[in-house]
């Protein structure tokens, strides 16, 4: 049987989502709860990575639960909630095909940046939000953000790892790069096929310094498609991680951003 998970988790807790040595990772923390049920070591995978700080709302795994357990998915649920720390939770259970990968199925992801402009961060959005106590011109903001929308060559808005090769392809389709007001600030919200290594912190940094008036639409859009660069040739202005959250990952089902509103 192979179990699709929905999961939620406070990324302050934790030193990003993949597996690392130290151990205190979500995927560690999620394969120890299901090895303790199973009580055998089960692997799982993840639709991709977060980085330390980064929340999920929506995150998804997914794991094939060994032959000689008969429980159900709704076993499953309170089974691993009942092992994992508070600040990490499965928020559903359900049986997927075989065929199914978190991963590899995965038609799209949709990502929030939580902006803060009140004079003082209120204590219970520490680490939740940028704190930018400064209003914006919205306006100039979503006509930044305008900017990112359809398939481009995003190449500067893809932080270096160490394993970039010059065949790589760095094309892809944002549907969606919007934001909404809020009494305390904005969140901004972006919708696409796939994102890479900090890019939505990238984005969402950019179009904050063209809001702000620090950097012009132009140089912004001198960004996207730029032609050929060099891999050091990244958009320097990254936002923090603490108001990232993966809100939802898409697989062949109706991405409606008005769902979300």
């Amino acid at each position: 049987m192979r179990i699709k998970l929905t999961i939620a988790y406070d990324g302050r807790a934790f030193a990003g989502s993949q597996s690392q040595a130290c151990g205190n990772t979500v995927q560690d923390h999620l394969e120890r709860a299901i090895e303790a049920t199973a009580k055998r070591p089960v692997r799982l995978h993840l639709s991709g990575r977060t980085d330390a700080g980064v929340h999920a709302l929506g995150q998804v795994g997914h794991f094939d639960a060994p032959e000689h357990l008969t429980m159900n998915p709704y076993n499953w649920l309170p089974a691993l909630n009942a092992k994992l720390p508070p600040t990490l939770r499965v928020m559903e259970c359900e049986e997927v095909s075989i065929d199914f990968h978190a991963r590899f199925s995965a038609t799209g992801k949709t990502y929030e940046y939580r902006i803060c402009t009140l004079p003082v961060l209120p204590p219970l959005l520490a680490g939740l939000a940028w704190h930018l106590p400064k209003l914006f011109d919205i306006d100039v903001l979503r006509n930044a953000l305008s900017c990112y929308v359809g398939r481009h060559n995003f190449v500067c808005f893809a932080a270096v790892r160490g394993n970039e090769t010059p065949d790589m392809d760095y094309h892809r389709t944002i549907t969606e790069a919007s934001v909404a007001v809020r009494d305390d600030g904005y969140i901004l919200r972006f919708t696409g096929e796939g994102f890479f290594y900090r890019m939505v912190r990238l984005l969402t940094g950019a179009a904050v310094m063209v809001a702000q008036g620090k950097m012009s639409r132009q140089q912004l859009l001198d960004f996207i498609d730029p032609g050929d660069v060099p891999f050091s040739m990244t958009c320097p202005h990254c936002a923090p991680a603490d108001g990232l959250t993966l809100a939802k990952v898409w697989y062949d089902e109706p991405r409606n951003p008005a769902c979300h509103d």
